[in-house]
């Protein structure tokens, strides 16, 4: 007995010497993985807490975990609401890792301590417009009977649904919100910021501070072939350079979006793998360097910082919309804008209207339309211009339908021909099977049948 006793003894021992050990490693070498996912944790919660009002734990526990990765359910985070800042920490102890908000720049991942840009003048002080002066008149919806009707359908709206909005001929024709959601709620886009990154670059071609055409775009590829990416090639995601967009992994999007404070110098010093314009490849990356050639043309940081507003948020009456920024002060361009699900659809409608708003043309002609023509290399799938093409068994929308589309089943269905924007934003992960074109081209039916 005495002898089990002592084996026992060993065996206890040796266990916590091993615990022990892993506990300073995790402390002292946390793996890329556990910090990636502090910092997606971090980052999510505060954003939801200082730009769209939630509770904290609330987030943490539906947003971050409720999806169902069994690292995040492992994460626990802290709130410091006088310093607007958020850490997440596995087990609340090891690789950690923080996010930061800033006015008007909403909340930047800072996964290297004090690395965050000088402290810059937030773009809330900017002057907006009043949303009575345009698209929609004050509150007024104009509810149409046969669209709420959808609207009320459970299984056509999808599970997680927080917000969808209707316009139909300028008019806010049907909406519906999920519990603890409202008009008011700005909601994150996620890959839907591509597009209005590429309507920000529209708006500097019109006024011929881009082409299309511009070579030779950003210092670091000066010297080797990357010089030859031409602004059109990063626009139809055919740049050749490499990019891994694997979420599952520790891919360069997540280390991209997670662990480095200058995403788009990461992102810049990649590889050339093909040639410009003869390969697709999705890229997260690729809108976040069109954000720093569009930023550093303006030449002026707050200039370019408070540009989106004065460009296109301010004329479209678009009050809640934050774009935000990674470390180095770039624009998150491929993953971080908020918005209401209203404002969503004023951007949807300027769109759907080829780039005019109340009579005056944001931007140039001809841009929208390469939105819904299919680039040289994707089957179809993706457009020249930052935007997704319906797909086979996708029917019952008109040929020249395209969609805004983001993770988590973030989605804007855009119809210049009927005059339609439908906005459908949730938390719907794609591994749930909902897919919500079957909302749409119901909607799009009711409306046309209107007439």
């Amino acid at each position: 007995m005495a002898r089990i006793v002592k084996v026992l003894k060993f065996i206890g021992g040796g266990l916590l010497i091993l615990v022990a050990a892993i506990g300073m490693w995790l402390w002292l070498y946390p793996p890329a993985l556990l910090r990636i996912g502090s910092g997606y944790t971090a980052k999510i919660v505060c954003s939801n807490v200082f730009i769209a009002k939630r509770d904290a734990e609330e987030v943490l526990t539906v947003d971050v975990q409720a999806p169902g990765n069994p690292l995040l359910r492992l994460m626990s985070v802290s709130v410091d609401y006088q310093q607007h800042r958020v850490r997440a920490a596995l087990l609340g102890i090891f690789a950690g890792n923080e996010a930061v908000y800033r006015n008007g720049l909403g909340c930047t991942v800072a996964p290297v301590a004090g690395h965050l840009v000088p402290a810059v003048r937030g773009v809330d002080s900017l002057p907006v417009a009043d949303a009575s002066l345009s698209w929609p008149q004050g509150q007024q919806v104009e509810s149409d009977q046969a669209v709420m009707a959808i609207l009320s359908d459970e299984a056509a709206i999808g599970p997680g649904m927080r917000a969808v909005v209707v316009v139909k001929a300028g008019r806010i024709v049907a909406e519906a919100y999920g519990p603890a959601f409202s008009k008011d709620t700005p909601l994150l886009g996620w890959s839907m910021t591509k597009t209005v990154n590429a309507a920000i670059i529209g708006t500097l071609i019109r006024n011929n501070k881009l082409s299309l055409a511009d070579n030779d775009l950003l210092p670091e590829w000066h010297g080797d072939g990357r010089r030859d990416i031409r602004l059109t090639d990063l626009l139809a995601m055919e740049s050749g350079l490499a990019f891994n967009e694997n979420y599952g992994t520790v891919a360069d999007v997540t280390r991209m979006l997670y662990l480095e404070p200058d995403m788009a110098y990461f992102t810049a010093a990649k590889k050339e793998e093909a040639a410009p314009g003869s390969r697709f490849n999705y890229s997260s990356g690729t809108p976040i360097l069109l954000a720093r050639i569009w930023m550093d043309r303006l030449g002026d940081a707050q200039h370019a910082l408070d540009y989106p507003h004065k460009a296109l948020f301010i004329p479209l009456g678009m009050r809640s919309a934050v774009m935000e920024v990674d470390a180095a002060g770039t624009f998150v361009a491929g993953s971080y804008m908020y918005a209401t699900a209203r404002d969503w659809a004023r951007f949807g409608l300027l769109l759907a209207r080829d780039g005019m708003w109340n009579g005056e043309r944001l931007l140039p002609e001809g841009f929208v339309r390469a939105m819904h023509e299919p680039n040289s290399h994707s089957a179809g799938r993706y457009s020249r211009m930052q935007t997704w093409l319906p797909q086979r068994g996708e029917a019952g929308m008109p040929a020249d339908t395209f969609f805004m589309r983001g993770h988590d089943g973030q989605t804007i269905a855009i119809m210049p021909s009927l005059d339609l924007v439908v906005v459908r934003l949730g938390l719907t992960p794609s591994s749930g099977g909902y897919n919500p074109t079957s909302l749409i081209a119901a909607v799009a039916k009711a409306t046309d049948a209107d007439k």
